[in-house]
């Protein structure tokens, strides 16, 4: 099943020595959306129609992921940064938002820091995120961090049983378990399936104490556009805002309502409407480049 939206297309853009799968719909001024694990830029399905209707919208596959190509290494999250910039310049886009979830959230942050010429508004969605004061005690406390970080068995383990690695991990971190559609889970199983992505998506996880060091650099020069940071109520919520004004100088935001992890699954007209206002209250002109 090859996952298709609605008023939106798929082409594969050269970026960064590599080609990115870029989902693109809507009109007006543009936001990047970039998923977390397991998921592909499906995640974002429900909210791009609603965004859509305001913005030019691009959603990636990261590198390794969906139908993104899946390199041997350049899996820190600088690198992927750079990838999703390229393919926002390749679209012919000199300025824009960035919106990312976990693994995506990751991302999008070194985006912001790095290419501060094109990032006029970050958001970032239930994540710990490296150079966090926090980062070490938070992911010692989950299980996966350590378990992906081990070379060859999690690719052993996985290989195979794709459906019930990707229906357990998300079924652990949803609060409302009737936004948890087996249809999507199918999607994220048979891209995971694709030879080399299980490999890919442990390297996300194996660059990690790379990506914390380099991001401890980023506190060095906080970023001053507006940041929105979000979180389930029932996960990272709380911890969102304070975490980011370690980065940053202006981030407004909070916790969700009666959502866990997965908020673009289980909360998608809050998170677009959260993300609508967040833009059209700091918004200027993002022409083109």
């Amino acid at each position: 099943m090859i996952a298709t939206l609605q008023g939106f297309t798929q082409q594969l853009v050269p970026a960064n020595g590599i080609k990115l799968n870029a989902v693109t719909g809507g009109a007006g001024s543009p936001i990047l959306l970039i998923h977390g694990w397991p998921e592909t830029w499906w995640e974002w399905h429900h909210v791009m129609p609603l965004l859509a209707a305001h913005f030019s919208v691009v959603a990636i596959d990261l590198r390794r992921a969906g139908f993104s190509d899946c390199p041997l290494d350049g899996y820190d999250k600088a690198t992927m940064a750079r990838d999703a910039h390229e393919v926002m310049a390749a679209l012919g886009y000199g300025r824009y938002a960035v919106c990312g979830h976990d693994i995506g959230g990751m991302v999008a942050l070194p985006q912001a820091a790095i290419d501060r010429e094109a990032v006029t508004h970050l958001a970032v969605l239930d994540v710990p995120l490296p150079g966090w004061t926090g980062w070490e005690a938070t992911t010692a406390r989950l299980w996966h961090f350590g378990f992906h970080r081990n070379r060859d068995m999690p690719e052993r383990l996985i290989h195979g049983r794709e459906v019930d690695y990707v229906s357990a991990f998300m079924a652990e971190r949803f609060y409302d378990h009737s936004a948890f559609d087996p249809a999507d889970i199918e999607i994220y199983a048979k891209a995971m399936a694709l030879p080399g992505r299980t490999r890919g998506g442990m390297e996300w996880y194996r660059t990690l104490a790379a990506d914390h060091a380099a991001a401890l650099a980023y506190k060095k020069r906080p970023l001053e556009i507006p940041v929105l940071a979000l979180g389930g109520d029932q996960r990272l919520g709380a911890q969102m805002v304070p975490m980011l004004r370690e980065f940053a100088s202006n981030v407004t935001g909070g916790s969700i309502a009666q959502c866990s992890h997965y908020v673009a699954d289980e909360r998608p007209h809050d998170v677009a409407a959260a993300l609508i206002d967040f833009l059209k209250a700091n918004c200027k002109p993002a022409p083109a480049g």
